[in-house]
């Protein structure tokens, strides 16, 4: 391997240009030929430095033997088709690639894919009015589809995992910065949860008790069947969940199979739905009037959105109806809110009215494939130690010596 300074003439106006050159042969004995401006000797010795690890170590791609980010995106796809992956995980995946990746970097070649690249990629969809939720779901796509390519020995590096290390450091400070769920915000008070079950009536009734006092997510509500729920028993078993496009399948995770103790109020408002339920060939527990697998718009908008207007739990918007009056909307837009409302009766304490369950149990029942997810999201709400009475205690003791 060798780095060169080339020189020539143009022929045409006879201007003297040079140029470095890096000349190697690769893995396979092919000889190959990089070059650089003539200002950039620095870049020529580093690429070859490194392309001569690469090459012992058996992972070097050259330039012309690698791939833009459309075509490894593409290729991405095939393989999330080929794995069967969830219809709603492709259609996450293209939205990524289509709307995000390809407009703004499908044209850039795989091994010109960089951690500084990453980093102005993603100022670029900042740039462009992309948040900074869309941009992190955006940037692990990228990091999946260079994952991919790297399987396949079309690039030797993933820039997207390199720049996840180098800011393992700041992770700390990602937590603390980090809004964490509030009551009257983001779970509905104690106030709200017995409005709304005051104001549930008719055919999702049964849905909104059910999930208020299980904590299932929407899908795994849909995909509910009377067989896996034990009213003698007092057990609901989550075994299958359905997703936007009726398609049934198994719990997002192992831990998301699970069984669900019934309070009364759940058995009773059952028991008397069984006998309404519509007839549903997949036996489900909250079908719609065909007996089929519910809309979860319709959940949404004629269950929960409806029943929280009428009990109040709602907000103003800018809109007026017809006689000038505002139009209300639900303040809590969607279902995991009851599942947070759940999550927190299992931890409140007992005189709170709560179950005061331990962390470990509380994981369990909403099914959270580890206890670190648990503590993550719900673990400012489980009751502190009175502190206050524990240092009036040790302070006493410290002196009575």
């Amino acid at each position: 391997m060798s780095v060169r300074k080339r020189e020539w003439t143009n022929p045409k106006t006879g201007e003297r240009k040079s140029a470095w050159v890096v000349d190697y042969v690769d893995g396979n004995g092919k000889r190959r030929l990089k070059t650089f401006p003539s200002g950039k000797k620095k870049e020529a010795v580093q690429f070859s430095n490194s392309t001569a690890v690469e090459i012992r170590a058996g992972v070097h791609v050259a330039d012309r033997e690698t791939i833009t980010i459309e075509e490894a995106g593409k290729l991405w796809l095939k393989s999330g088709d080929a794995a069967g992956l969830e219809r709603t995980t492709m259609d996450q995946r293209r939205q990524h690639l289509n709307l995000h990746i390809i407009p703004l970097g499908g044209a850039v070649k795989l091994t010109k894919v960089t951690a500084p690249w990453v980093r102005a990629f993603q100022d670029d969809l900042r740039e462009k009015g992309r948040s900074s939720a869309m941009i992190k779901r955006v940037t692990v796509s990228l990091g999946s589809i260079l994952a991919d390519a790297q399987a396949r020995g079309l690039v030797v590096r993933n820039a997207v995992h390199e720049l996840s290390k180098a800011r393992s450091g700041t992770k700390a400070s990602d937590k603390r910065s980090k809004v964490k769920l509030r009551v009257g915000t983001d779970i509905p008070t104690n106030a709200e949860i017995k409005a709304i079950l005051d104001a549930a009536t008719g055919r999702y009734r049964p849905l909104l008790v059910t999930m208020i006092f299980t904590g299932i997510r929407a899908s795994e509500a849909r995909g509910l069947r009377w067989e896996d729920v034990d009213l003698n028993a007092k057990l609901l078993h989550v075994r299958q969940r359905a997703d936007r496009y009726g398609a049934v399948g198994m719990p997002k995770s192992e831990a998301g199979q699970r069984a669900v103790p019934l309070p009364p109020i759940v058995i009773n408002t059952l028991k008397e739905w069984k006998l309404a339920c519509p007839a549903s060939e997949m036996g489900l527990v909250f079908p719609n009037q065909a007996g089929n697998i519910e809309f979860h718009n319709n959940m949404l908008h004629r269950g929960l959105w409806v029943t929280e207007i009428a009990a109040g739990v709602s907000e103003r918007t800018n809109k007026l109806d017809e006689d000038g009056n505002p139009i209300m909307a639900p303040k809590y837009s969607g279902f995991h809110a009851l599942r947070h409302w759940y999550a927190s009766w299992c931890i409140n304490r007992k005189a709170d009215g709560g179950l005061e369950l331990t962390p470990k149990a509380v994981q369990t029942r909403m099914g959270h494939s580890s206890i670190q997810v648990t503590f993550d999201t719900y673990g400012h709400l489980f009751p502190a130690a009175d502190e206050g009475a524990e240092m009036a205690a040790a302070e006493k003791a410290l002196f009575a010596v």
